[in-house]
C-alpha cells in the first residue's frame, strides 16, 4: 500500500538527518498538511509521515470532499503509538475556520497539494510561514512519426481520461510530431479507444470513467461545452448524469499554440491534440505551458529520447508509458515552474524530508575534494575581505561542495534497479539562480552563497542593495533597491530567490510562485547545493511486448 512505502521512506530519510558533515537539523516545530480529495490516502499519508519524520508535529486538515479517509489514516497512526497531541485532525470546510489554522502564527509550515491559486492563496494568508507545495500541471505527451501507435494511443487514453481526468499528472495534451498529426489511423484508435471506455458512477465494478467530484469549475466546463475557432471536436463530451456530474470523455482537435486550451489547466476528462513539425517544435508546445509537472515522450528512436530530456522542463518525465501514478523511490513526485512553490524537493524522494526544518553548521565539514578552478578562483578573489577563521571555513565549505557535486548531484540514480524500467532520479541546475543580498548581509555569507552557485554553474543574477560593500569579488551584480528588485522578479518570476540579510518586505512583493529563500547558509554542500538545483525523475520503459531490451534501444 502507498502509506507502507511512504511509511518506510519517510523513515530512512529520517535516519538520514543525523548523517551530514557538520550540520544540524532543527525541526520546524508545528507543521499544517493540507493535502487533496483527488488521491485521499497516499498524499495525506506521505504529507504527515514525512513532518512527523523530521520531528515535527502535525494538524492534518483533510480535504472537505474526502475527510473519513484521512481521519481513517490518522486512526491508525494514533493506534501505531504517535501521540494526538503531536499529530491533531482538523475537519473544516475551506473557509474562514481553515484560514484561521492554516494562517495561525503557532504554524511553522504547511505542505500542500493544490492549484497554484490556493498556494496563492496561503501565500497571501500566511506570507511568512515556510510553504512546501506540490500544485497544478499542464501535461503534454508528444509521439513521434517512428512510436509504436498502438501503444502511444493505449498511454495517452489512460493517462488523459483515468480518474476521470482529475490528477494534476494527468494527460491534458497530445503533441502529434509529422505524420502523427496528419494520421487518419492515430485519430480513428484515439477516438475509439475514448469512446469505448466506460462511462459510469465508482459504485459500478465495471466503471473505467468515474463521475467528477462535484459540478464543473468555469475553466473545465469551458473545456467541456466550448471550441476556439479552429478546433472540432474529434469525440465530443456528453453529460451523462447530471445528478453526480457523470461527463464522458472528451477529446478537441486543432489546438493552437498560445490558445487558451494549449495553456489552461481544465483538470476533468478532455484531452486536446495540436500538431508540430518536428520534435523541435513539440518541446516548444509542450514547454511554452506555465507549468511543469509530467510529461511524456512516445518513440523508438534513441536519438530522440536524447534531445527530449535534454529540454523538456517537467520534473517528472516518462518515456513510452503513461505518465501518472508516480510511485515512491521509484518516481518521486514534484514538477518544475509553477508546479511547485517552495524549496521543491520531490515527495518520496531523498531530500523531502530534509527540507522539513532548519539547517545550522556546527562545524567545519572533514571530508572534501578540491573545487574546480573556477571555484577556487573566486576564494583567491575573495579571501582578502574575510578572516582567517572564515577563509578555513569557506575552503572547508567548496571542498565539501566539491565532494557532493562528484558523488551525488553530477550522478543518476535508479535506486529501484527494476531490470524491466528505468527509473532515473537528477539534478539539474536553476535555469536562473538569483541572489538577493541585503545591507545587513554577512561577508562570510555572500561568499558561501557565491561560491555554491558558480560551482553548480547556473546563469546568475545578483542584485545587491545600495550601500552593500562592494570588496566581495563579485563577478556578476546589479544594484538595485527593493521596490526595482520587486518589480524585476514580477516581470522575470524566477524560481527561487537566494535571500541574504534581512529584507522583510520582499516577502509581500515577490510572485507568490517565487521561494524566497532566506534559510542561512551551511557548510555541508550535500545541503547547501540543493539550493540552487532542481530535482527530476526520468521512468522509462525497457521492453518490448515482454522482449527485454537496452536503454539505447528502448
Amino acid at each position: 500500500p502507498a502509506q507502507q512505502v511512504s511509511s518506510r521512506s519517510a523513515g530512512v530519510r529520517a535516519r538520514d538527518r543525523a548523517g551530514r558533515d557538520g550540520a544540524r537539523f532543527e525541526p520546524l516545530g508545528v507543521v499544517a498538511v493540507v493535502p487533496p480529495w483527488n488521491i485521499p490516502l497516499a498524499i495525506p499519508a506521505g504529507g504527515v509521515l514525512a513532518a512527523l519524520a523530521a520531528g515535527n508535529a502535525v494538524l492534518l486538515k483533510p480535504a472537505p470532499q474526502t475527510p473519513r479517509t484521512a481521519f481513517a489514516f490518522a486512526q491508525i497512526c494514533w493506534e501505531a503509538g504517535v501521540p494526538h497531541r503531536v499529530l491533531q485532525f482538523a475537519r473544516c470546510p475551506d473557509s474562514e475556520v481553515a484560514e484561521y489554522l492554516v494562517g495561525h502564527p503557532g504554524v511553522n509550515g504547511i505542505i500542500l497539494t493544490g492549484s497554484i491559486e490556493t498556494a496563492e492563496h496561503l501565500r497571501s494568508i500566511a506570507p511568512t510561514t515556510p510553504l512546501f507545495a506540490e500544485t497544478s500541471g499542464k501535461n503534454a505527451i508528444v509521439v513521434m512519426p517512428d512510436a509504436d501507435l498502438d501503444l502511444a494511443v493505449a498511454d495517452i487514453v489512460h493517462s488523459a481520461f483515468g480518474h476521470a481526468g482529475q490528477k494534476c499528472s494527468a494527460a491534458s495534451l497530445a503533441i502529434c510530431v509529422g505524420s502523427v498529426a496528419t494520421s487518419k489511423r492515430f485519430r480513428r484508435q484515439l477516438v475509439d479507444a475514448a469512446g469505448s471506455m466506460i462511462v459510469a458512477p465508482a459504485t459500478r465494478p465495471e466503471s473505467v470513467v468515474a463521475e467528477l467530484v462535484g459540478s464543473p469549475p468555469p475553466k473545465l466546463e469551458r473545456a467541456l461545452t466550448r471550441l476556439d475557432p479552429g478546433q472540432r471536436w474529434l469525440l465530443e463530451p456528453r453529460l451523462v448524469d447530471a445528478r453526480i456530474n457523470l461527463w464522458s470523455p472528451g477529446i478537441v482537435d486543432g489546438v493552437a499554440n498560445g490558445s487558451w486550451f494549449h495553456i489552461t489547466e481544465c483538470f476533468g476528462p478532455v484531452l486536446g491534440v495540436m500538431a508540430a513539425r518536428d520534435l523541435d517544435e513539440g518541446l516548444e508546445l509542450q514547454n511554452a505551458v506555465p507549468y511543469g509537472l509530467t510529461g511524456g515522450l512516445h518513440t523508438l528512436d534513441p536519438s530522440n529520447v536524447e534531445q527530449w530530456l535534454e529540454r523538456v522542463q517537467v520534473g517528472n518525465a516518462y518515456i513510452n508509458r503513461g505518465i501518472t501514478g508516480a510511485i515512491v523511490r521509484r518516481q518521486p513526485f514534484g514538477g518544475w515552474k509553477q508546479s511547485v512553490v517552495g524549496p521543491g524537493a520531490k515527495a518520496g524522494g531523498p531530500n523531502y524530508v530534509a527540507q522539513l526544518g532548519t539547517w545550522q553548521t556546527r562545524r567545519d565539514p572533514r571530508r572534501g575534494k578540491e573545487p574546480p578552478p573556477r571555484v577556487a578562483a573566486f576564494v583567491r578573489a575573495v579571501a582578502p575581505d574575510l578572516g582567517a577563521d572564515e577563509r578555513r571555513s569557506l575552503e572547508g565549505a567548496v571542498r565539501s561542495d566539491a565532494l557532493a557535486w562528484r558523488e551525488e548531484f553530477t550522478m543518476d540514480h535508479d535506486p529501484s534497479g527494476l531490470f524491466c524500467e528505468s527509473n532515473v532520479f537528477r539534478y539539474r541546475p536553476l535555469p536562473l539562480m538569483v541572489v538577493r543580498i541585503a545591507l545587513d548581509a554577512h561577508p562570510f555569507a555572500i561568499a558561501r552563497v557565491l561560491a555554491a552557485a558558480i560551482l553548480v554553474d547556473a546563469p546568475m543574477h545578483v542584485s545587491v542593495a545600495p550601500g552593500v560593500d562592494r570588496g566581495l569579488g563579485h563577478t556578476v551584480r546589479v544594484e538595485e533597491n527593493s521596490e526595482r528588485f520587486a518589480e524585476w522578479a514580477r516581470r522575470v518570476r524566477p524560481h527561487r530567490v537566494r535571500m541574504l540579510g534581512n529584507e522583510p518586505e520582499l516577502r509581500t512583493v515577490l510572485p507568490a510562485t517565487t521561494f524566497l529563500d532566506d534559510r542561512a547558509p551551511v557548510s555541508d554542500g550535500r545541503i547547501e547545493l540543493l539550493r540552487y538545483l532542481r530535482e527530476q525523475a526520468i521512468s522509462r520503459t525497457l521492453h518490448r511486448f515482454g522482449n527485454l531490451v537496452g536503454a539505447a534501444d528502448a
